[in-house]
């Protein structure tokens, strides 16, 4: 027989639990589970007034945000109507059925004054880290770091050149994102990373780097820094820079320091690719850090015509000389040449009665070795290659490349809806919050909480 919906005649009264229609299984049970935000309102205390009408609650937006971030929803505006009919949303923003939402355009607001005069982003995924260690999920000794490229939201059919920017424009007549940058040209990770001029320059948003880096259409992009815990692939830092080398080299000291000074944290090893491979940052990692680089170390000496190459040459540090493959000696004055090389020359009275010179230097009167300054650490970051600890690394480093390939393709954060330097930094570190609630409530099995029961009293006169 046939079944009918009986909506002919309502109820009087209901009881309804708004935890009873979230699954038990559901992924905010486990995410609420394992979110403290109980310091929240006394961090945030010092930069509300005294005075004046009710702000919104700040918690209820940190939620609505990580709810944004941990299933995807990109847009502030579809966050609100989402979160008005998800019941699930609801109950983990802890609003009852009949509360208001928030307009979209307090999510700016709150973002651009409050959250960011408090630093407040940063402090939720601090406290979230601090939660993963007490956890067990950060073993502490093994980093992992490398950056990824998002697109910015700039139009580059809109760029200028970029000898026409002029950075000494008025900051008081420029866009937030204008001033931001401004603000951040003495920055390591920005204007001050490298002084090369950009082919173009957007002027919406001129911290984006132009790049090409993915070898098909060039554009406008910012790095994305992630240091991260090996045992787990925990992020334990994030860090927005330029889409250029030498920025993300610096996040990645930024980082690292970061992440000692706010956990006490220091790895004894720390895994990168080729781009972490130059000198000064091996030289930084080895001799002021103690952090063994299981790094391949950034070389261009190997000579492709035929002749012999600087590895061809053994270095002996006793006599600080090198010996040819001949049997001949190659000392140095001992002047530094471009603030960072040291010449190593054989005598010339040596090269022209030697037997290999059509080998060695068949178009120099005699062989010079150039040597950095800091190439004991380059050698120390040699003595790694090959190993077994050298090769586990290899392989764990795929952790931290796991984690772009979920920030793009689940998290759907493959282009910014924020611009500036700390829009970018806005959205990194919150996305970074979201991948390591996931991780922390796929990690840790916890009991659901209590039900929130949202039945409204009436008070009787």
């Amino acid at each position: 027989m046939m079944g009918r919906l009986k909506s002919d005649q309502g109820q009087l009264f209901y009881e309804f639990h708004l935890g009873d229609a979230v699954p038990e299984d559901h992924l905010v049970r486990k995410i609420d589970a394992a979110l403290d935000l109980s310091w929240l309102r006394s961090e945030l205390a010092p930069h509300y007034s005294s005075m004046g009408r009710p702000s919104i609650d700040p918690e209820l937006m940190i939620r609505m945000l990580i709810v944004g971030y941990v299933f995807a929803i990109r847009s502030e505006r579809l966050l609100c109507r989402e979160v008005q009919v998800n019941l699930a949303y609801r109950w983990f923003c802890k609003l009852g059925i009949e509360d208001a939402i928030p307009d979209h355009s307090a999510f700016s607001r709150a973002r651009n004054e409050r959250f960011r005069e408090g630093d407040v982003v940063r402090r939720v995924f601090e406290h979230i880290v601090g939660a993963c260690i007490v956890a067990g999920l950060v073993g502490g000794e093994g980093f992992a770091v490398d950056a990824s490229l998002i697109q910015a939201d700039a139009n580059k059919q809109r760029s200028i050149a970029g000898q026409d920017w002029r950075r000494d424009r008025d900051p008081a007549r420029s866009s937030r994102a204008v001033k931001e940058y401004l603000a951040t040209l003495d920055d390591t990770a920005w204007g001050a990373a490298s002084d090369v001029v950009p082919k173009f320059i957007s002027p919406s948003d001129p911290a984006a780097q132009w790049t090409g880096a993915h070898k098909g259409p060039a554009f406008f992009a910012y790095s994305d820094n992630y240091l991260i815990d090996v045992k787990f692939g925990v992020i334990v830092d994030v860090e927005a820079s330029r889409a250029i080398r030498q920025a993300e080299v610096g996040a990645a000291r930024t980082m690292i320091e970061r992440t000692e000074e706010r956990f006490g944290l220091k790895p004894e090893r720390l895994v990168g690719d080729t781009a972490y491979g130059a000198a000064p940052m091996l030289n930084w990692l080895v001799e002021e850090k103690g952090i063994a680089p299981h790094i391949p170390v950034f070389d261009k000496s190997k000579r492709d015509d035929g002749t012999f190459s600087r590895s061809d040459f053994r270095y002996d540090p006793t006599s600080d000389v090198y010996h040819c493959p001949g049997g001949k000696r190659l000392g140095t004055s001992g002047t530094v040449h471009e603030g960072k090389t040291l010449l190593y020359r054989a005598s010339k009275l040596d090269c022209d009665a030697c037997p290999l010179k059509p080998q060695c230097c068949p178009k120099e009167p005699s062989r010079k070795i150039p040597r950095d300054i800091h190439e004991h650490a380059r050698d120390v970051a040699r003595s790694f290659a090959g190993t077994e600890g050298f090769e586990t690394s290899r392989r764990q480093r795929k952790k931290i490349e796991m984690r772009f390939a979920h920030l793009k393709r689940i998290l759907r954060l493959g282009r910014l809806r924020l611009r500036g330097p700390r829009g970018a930094q806005d959205e990194f570190v919150l996305a970074a919050i979201a991948q390591n609630l996931r991780r922390l409530a796929s990690l840790v099995a916890r009991p659901p909480p209590a039900r929130v029961c949202v039945l409204r009293s009436v008070k009787v006169a």
